[in-house]
């Protein structure tokens, strides 16, 4: 029997080889050998290109052939489309029904459907608004790399959540186990939140515009000074430069932010949806939990036998705790000293991070095509891994209509 895995208590995570061919070289016809990766890069930037062109969508096919992480023309033109269409104009009387089938297999088709089926992040929609084409990029090519400067990010992270969390490891024996661990990792944050006023890395679960969405918040504050004591939202951002950022990075942040913010008031107004959360993650609510996950809730005052259990405990924890403090705050440190650069205090804007994420679901969910960073922020491309075989930096594409 292989031996279960073990995740840590506070763990804030939600979480090639090409077949040879031997073929006639013809010596008059010049060949340029590149990488695998760039190929890649390149098919699926020619099916970008192309896109706009295509008279006749290819159907999804049920078996996409994948050969490693290199993937042909024709998968990935497949793994691009979005839209269905016959070749010949249906009845009036059909184009009801017709609409129906399309609207739902387009939401089988799509990115959120294929690639978020553990639920949609916080980063996934912050990531969409700094650039829809380069998310288009990751999922269907691959996972950007990963830069030094975003390793000390995270180290960052990492060490001032050891400032405030002790880590205990816990031993996992099912997906209802790993799914209670994240929810008790939150109520223990927000029992810490209560009685020491901080906490930091806490998950999040909720359900939000209609889809599942997770995150982790960096740091909640208790303000003590308040008559209303509304928690405060903070966010660390590092800094390779002793400079600010832009404004569309500053946008980017505030939009992180305000999706926590959206997702706590959500939760503490009693809108977790049980029965949905199970089907959704085809999770038995009558589970019962491993040994250590039951001694744990036991020792921490709130005993647990099941999952529904948990997620009672999960409810009621919430609905004991307040919306979360009108004014965000972000702040920015250098990397290499941790000296602080400057503080940006902002009000949450219900509309507008409403409006940011429904717009990214748009793309998440297929209804249209991915669009392309706006031209005064371009600058952005020079720091893009696909920049190269990217159509926006020719000007060869056609954003979609707004």
């Amino acid at each position: 029997m292989n031996e279960s895995p073990s995740e840590s208590l506070s763990d804030s995570s939600f979480n090639r080889n090409i077949d040879d061919k031997k073929n006639d070289i013809v010596p008059e016809i010049p060949i340029e050998i590149v990488s695998e990766e760039k190929m890649a890069l390149l098919e699926a930037a020619l099916v970008s290109a192309r896109a706009s062109f295509s008279a006749i969508p290819a159907i999804r096919s049920s078996t996409c052939s994948f050969r490693s992480s290199v993937r042909s023309i024709k998968s990935i033109t497949a793994l691009s489309r979005r839209r269905l269409s016959g070749c010949s104009e249906p009845d009036i009387e059909d184009s009801g029904g017709l609409k129906s089938a399309q609207k739902k297999t387009r939401m089988a088709d799509s990115f959120l459907h294929r690639f978020r089926k553990k639920g949609l992040s916080v980063t996934d929609i912050t990531a969409t608004e700094w650039c829809e084409k380069q998310m288009e990029f990751v999922l269907l090519v691959g996972k950007r790399k990963v830069s030094k400067a975003m390793k000390k990010g995270s180290a960052r992270h990492a060490k001032l959540e050891e400032e405030v969390v002790k880590k205990v490891k816990v031993r996992i024996e099912s997906i209802e186990d790993r799914w209670a661990l994240k929810l008790l990792n939150f109520i223990t944050g927000v029992n810490q939140l209560l009685f020491e006023g901080l906490t930091r890395e806490l998950p999040l679960i909720g359900f939000a515009e209609g889809v599942w969405m997770v995150g982790v918040i960096d740091e909640i504050r208790m303000p003590v000074t308040e008559t209303i004591r509304n928690p405060l939202l903070v966010d660390t951002k590092t800094r390779v430069k002793d400079t600010l950022p832009a404004e569309p990075q500053r946008r980017n942040g505030r939009l992180q932010l305000m999706c926590y913010k959206y997702m706590w008031d959500d939760l503490v107004a009693d809108k977790f949806p049980s029965k949905k959360f199970f089907d959704f993650f085809s999770l038995n609510p009558h589970h019962i939990l491993s040994d250590e996950i039951r001694e744990m809730t036991a020792n921490s005052g709130f005993p647990a036998e099941t999952l529904d259990d948990v997620v009672r405990y999960y409810r009621n924890t919430c609905s004991m705790l307040p919306p979360a403090h009108d004014q965000l705050l972000l702040r920015y440190e250098l990397q290499k000293d941790h000296s602080l650069l400057g503080e940006d205090e902002f009000a949450y804007d219900s509309d507008w991070v409403k409006n940011q994420i429904q717009g990214c679901l748009e793309f998440w969910l297929g209804e249209r095509e991915a669009s392309y960073t706006p031209e005064e922020e371009r600058w952005k491309c020079g720091f893009c891994q696909y920049s190269s075989v990217c159509p926006a930096k020719n000007g060869n594409h056609n954003d979609p209509p707004s």
